[in-house]
């Protein structure tokens, strides 16, 4: 290329970064809802009992589910489609940040071509009429995003993509409850079972031996069928239930991802331990549950649609180039002489549309109040889920233990019963009554645990919680791809280089994603729950210094972070460094940026753990 055809491409470049520097952004800014919460639910739960990110199932103490769990969340089709659904969301936002950068080309032709001999301009006699092209080239184009256009899109995309990714978080929890709640129901079943069987046992019996006392006339007829029809009852209880058992096995087996069949069993319905209800207080649904922080997504999606029509009002500047070579003889394609080069710059812009760009500025404003409403119902819907499991297990367990306690009085009152017919006091209806009481008390008293085993489950399927992730096969750790990162209240993992984007890994919080900018390596943490916790190491060369940045915070959160020589703490937007002020936050565009000082990371190799949390109130 010449020297000419050099400074004019620099220029262009020039400018084109002056341009895309003092590009803007139109369109509302996001900010995080903050919709009204009570102080507490109505039922409060024990406080201190127990936390919202633990295996909570295991507490039941069965093995058996335990597997069927596991088995759940590796196979679950439904699972298995949410997967894929994140995964298209990922592609689509690739797509979209693609505009931000120029876009490469080659094209390559060979041809003839046959000119008119009377054609303008008209050949000169005896010219030959086919004339041979060869060319090749390089293209490129790209479009300044001067008014934020790109930048929009791709903020929708990106939280589509977090959207998606919780409404996965969501599968998860339904079927891990789904799980639960269909082996209780079914541990239920087997008991109800066995009672019927052993019911049906125990009164063929009493009929056996009725027919001999009325073959020898010590029993009338009456007493002979009333006692035939209390075993027939028992007895048709039998088919029903062991319906009800393979049916709820089917269930089971397709929750876990397999053909319908048999279901193995571990500890009986009176084994099982309710697990303990965790204490929390409402706020803490918003950072806890799949479908209100996808649902805030979807709002953030929202309102940056409005922000990419809006931009359609303003003009846009695209850059267009090519270098190649062309000639009408193959060989002459690398001589000398032979090359060519475009450049040009593209300005356009609407003047009258017809009300089309105001259409989509509408429809989207339209769409942002629907998401707005549909995270507010959302909301509502969490609390009275919650408040909802959390009345019905105070309610269960008295419901149980009155239960469990007319069992006892109708056993009792069956044997007393008996006794008064064998000693001639009453007649046989009073005990055919007792009988026939105690068995209906007893397939409801373990109905009613079950009840109030499954109450304790959808108070932990109502708050969500860190759990999710620590059986959730794409984000809980492995032998073969260990993460470097833990959630609140978690133990931390080992450190991640952070000098080495191959060492972020995806978050059972907030999600991180490790750069290097300049001298400084920098742990980008994109809000997703607001809290969550990681260990870094300085690196051994090329970094002096590690940076947070905090993306998608509203405001700028609680953070400690210790080491072997240090310890870093901030809260409300002030920072301590070993009980002494120091510098602490800078403010950014999309959040906060937190420098980590020198003492806390002394050298390479150096270690520090780092944890995040909402600011105390």
């Amino acid at each position: 290329m010449s020297p000419a055809a050099l400074r004019r491409w620099r220029a262009a470049a020039v400018i084109a970064v002056a341009v895309t520097a003092g590009a803007c952004t139109v369109g509302p800014d996001w900010k995080r809802p903050a919709p009204a919460m009570p102080a507490a639910f109505r039922i409060a739960p024990d406080e201190g009992t127990t936390i919202a990110n633990v295996r909570w199932w295991q507490a039941l103490g069965d093995p058996v589910l335990d597997a069927l769990i596991a088995d759940a969340v590796r196979d679950n089709r439904d699972l298995l489609q949410a997967a894929a659904r994140v995964d298209q969301f990922l592609g689509a936002l690739r797509v979209t940040r693609s505009q931000f950068y120029p876009q490469l080309g080659y094209s390559g032709s060979a041809g003839v071509q046959r000119l008119s001999e009377t054609g303008q301009p008209p050949l000169a006699p005896g010219a030959d009429r086919n004339v041979d092209l060869y060319s090749a080239a390089l293209g490129a184009t790209w479009q300044i995003d001067l008014f934020g256009r790109v930048r929009r899109l791709a903020e929708q995309a990106q939280a589509q993509v977090y959207a998606s990714e919780q409404g996965r978080r969501g599968v998860v929890l339904s079927v891990v409850a789904s799980v639960a709640t269909g082996y209780i129901g079914l541990r239920a079943l087997d008991r109800q079972l066995e009672i019927a069987r052993e019911a049906a046992h125990a009164y063929g019996q009493s009929v056996d031996v009725f027919e001999m006392r009325f073959r020898g006339g010590m029993v009338s007829e009456v007493e002979l069928v009333q006692a035939r029809s209390l075993h027939e009852q028992a007895l048709a209880a039998i088919p029903s239930l062991e319906r009800q058992v393979a049916q709820q096995e089917h269930l089971l087996s397709i929750v876990t991802g397999r053909a319908p069949g048999a279901i193995p069993r571990g500890r009986p319905i009176e084994a099982l331990t309710p697990p303990p209800i965790p204490a929390a207080l409402p706020s803490a649904l918003l950072e806890r549950r799949p479908d209100i922080l996808a649902a805030e997504e979807r709002l953030r999606a929202a309102g940056a649609a409005i922000g990419a029509a809006r931009a359609l009002y303003f003009p846009t500047l695209s850059l267009t180039g090519a270098l190649g070579v062309a000639s009408t003889a193959l060989g002459d394609v690398t001589s000398r002489g032979s090359d060519t080069a475009s450049l040009a710059a593209g300005l356009a812009g609407p003047i009258f549309t017809s009300g089309r760009i105001e259409g989509q500025v509408a429809a989207a404003e339209a769409a942002r109040t629907e998401a707005q409403a549909f995270y507010e119902a959302v909301v509502l819907g969490a609390l009275r889920e919650t408040e909802d499991a959390l009345v019905g297990v105070r309610t269960r367990t008295l419901e149980q233990a009155s239960l469990e306690r007319r069992v006892q009085a109708l056993r009792r009152y069956a044997q007393l019963s008996t006794a008064r017919f064998e000693g001639g006091v009453t007649s046989w209806l009073e005990v055919l009554y007792a009988e026939n009481e105690l068995f209906g008390a007893d397939l409801a008293a373990v109905s009613g645990r079950a009840q109030r085993l499954a109450e304790s489950v959808n108070v932990w399927k109502a708050l969500g919680g860190g759990w999710i992730d620590a059986v959730d096969p794409r984000t809980a750790p492995t032998d073969a791809n260990p993460v470097t990162t833990a959630t609140s209240g978690g133990t931390a993992a080992p450190p991640a280089d952070a000098s080495s984007p191959s060492a972020a890994a995806t978050s059972a919080s907030d999600r991180l994603h490790v750069v290097r900018e300049g001298a400084a390596s920098v742990v980008d943490i994109e809000r997703v729950v607001g809290r969550g916790a990681i260990e870094v190491r300085l690196p051994a060369r090329g970094a002096t210094g590690v940076v947070l940045r905090f993306r998608a915070f509203a405001t700028a959160p609680a953070v400690d972070a210790r080491s072997a020589s240090a310890r870093l703490a901030c809260d409300g937007g002030r920072c301590q460094l070993d009980g002494r002020a120091v510098e602490g936050w800078r403010r950014t565009p999309d959040g906060f940026e937190l420098p980590l000082p020198t003492p806390l990371l002394p050298g390479p190799g150096a270690t520090a753990e780092v944890r995040w949390a909402p600011p105390a109130p």
